[in-house]
């Protein structure tokens, strides 16, 4: 089922021209990093001192009818509809992905979208659109909604729905799993390993990946933010322009100092429904082409980070998570 095609298509056909030229232009791509190494263990590729990651929830859709949470703080019954709440939500569909996707056209940047698999059901085209563009398609659970007390079984549908909508949407199956609010069961990272994937984000303790032995072998952390994440540090009661601005060049001028010595990555977490708006996305423009005039950034996937953090375990820390159950989080294993 795809909702109104025709404002997608169009803005499509904008973007269509741009992917190209970005893609003509793009200063960083995995592979033609690979063959300039230097050094077997390099932190990332091309000696880059700081990965730069985008993520993008897409989630307009796969929300509760009533009561997900919007911009009225008054909450409605729970047996009726929040219709502007909802329509809150769809604007990520109509105006904040397209918009996005046209900013990372720009700037020759490829992004990780979360996709909700009901939401990817009711926009197909636009979920399509974004693994087109050279995005990757990751995973976001069924609906917008906590699964960490269900069953085993239970659990393991709610992941792997989600899965099948993204891959009947667009071709690529996920490697890469957020949960709600980043809240998982105790069995989850061994649920998703079965499943095929490679790389969780629910993890804010660090700002460089790290691997977590499994039982079927090593599993990636990418870890997470909260204090760059839109949905958290920046709602609109109280937006500040200038502020996010300069919270994202400090963010960037500490973590590329740093990155001289030990290795550094940057995660900057976008909401479709928040960081699409047109005064916010001016901000990640000019955020973008000054982390962009800086030399050895390397503007990553989450794909592409796990892979290169299990091609170089020797820069790479382990972490044993302990026993199942175990809520604390144990030392460092490497």
């Amino acid at each position: 089922m795809t909702h109104l095609a025709a404002p997608i298509t169009r803005r499509t056909l904008l973007g269509t021209g741009l992917a190209a030229a970005a893609a003509a232009s793009a200063p960083f791509s995995l592979h033609s990093q690979e063959s300039t190494m230097t050094t077997q263990d390099s932190a990332w590729p091309n000696e880059a001192r700081l990965a730069v990651s985008f993520s993008l929830m897409f989630e307009a859709g796969g929300q509760p009818i009533s009561g997900a949470g919007g911009v009225i703080p008054d909450p409605i019954r729970d047996d009726l509809p929040d219709l502007p709440t909802n329509a809150f939500f769809q604007y990520g569909v109509y105006e904040g992905v397209p918009r996005i996707l046209d900013l990372m056209d720009k700037h020759g940047v490829k992004l990780s979208s979360f996709m909700i698999g009901r939401a990817v059901e009711k926009a197909d085209d636009l979920a399509n659109e974004i693994v087109r563009r050279g995005h990757e398609a990751a995973a976001h659970g069924r609906t917008w909604e906590n699964s960490y007390f269900l069953d085993g079984d239970a659990e393991r549908r709610f992941i792997a729905d989600s899965v099948e909508s993204i891959a009947k949407a667009t071709g690529q199956t996920p490697k890469g799993w957020n949960a709600y609010w980043m809240r998982n069961s105790v069995r989850t990272l061994d649920i998703l390993q079965s499943l095929g994937f490679t790389y969780h984000i629910d993890e804010p303790s660090r700002d460089e990946p790290f691997i977590v032995p499994l039982k079927g072998g090593d599993f990636v952390t990418v870890p997470y933010t909260f204090h760059i994440n839109d949905i958290v540090s920046f709602p609109f009661v109280g937006w500040n322009a200038a502020a996010y601005e300069q919270a994202l060049r400090d963010e960037f001028d500490q973590l590329y100092e740093e990155g001289a010595t030990r290795r550094r990555m940057m995660v900057v977490s976008l909401h479709d429904r928040i960081s699409g708006h047109a005064n916010r996305v001016r901000v990640l423009d000019r955020f973008l082409a000054y982390a962009k005039s800086k030399p050895g950034v390397w503007f990553a996937r989450k794909d592409e980070i796990a892979a290169w953090a299990l091609q170089h375990r020797g820069r790479t820390p382990g972490l044993d998570r302990g026993p199942a159950g175990q809520s604390e989080l144990p030392g460092s294993a490497a």
